[in-house]
């Protein structure tokens, strides 16, 4: 018991129990690459496609098309007087062409807006 150490454990039989760990583990890995190679032949991917899928993103809920998408309406250049009331200029069909337009502006009082039909130009107005 003299030569045991503080807790009765012989010095010899640590380095016995790390030895076959040791060789336990050398095993382990030695089956672990022989299973790899065997799955390398079938398919890696889908093996891991079992247990880690493919995350799909949430489908977003289709929210309903504004008036802008189905196109019942006009696209006006309009401009605010000192009064804050809107007077349109033009209209036009689709936004590009209201756009090229607009394009030479300088005057900062000149905008274009999507005018849904059914609505009064008033809406331009600015408060």
């Amino acid at each position: 018991m003299a030569t045991d150490g503080p807790f009765g454990i012989d010095p010899d039989d640590v380095e016995r129990a790390l030895r076959e760990a040791g060789t336990e583990f050398l095993d382990l890995l030695g089956k672990a690459g022989g299973y790899l190679d065997r799955v390398d032949q079938v398919d890696l991917g889908a093996l891991v496609g079992q247990f880690f899928g493919p995350q799909q993103p949430p489908t977003p809920k289709p929210e309903p098309e504004t008036a802008g998408e189905t196109g019942s309406g006009v696209w006006a250049i309009y401009t605010i007087d000192d009064t804050g009331q809107a007077n349109v200029d033009q209209v036009f069909p689709t936004e590009l062409e209201a756009l090229r337009a607009h394009r030479d502006n300088t005057d900062d009082r000149r905008r274009v807006r999507f005018l849904p039909y059914g609505v009064p130009a008033s809406v331009l107005d600015v408060p």
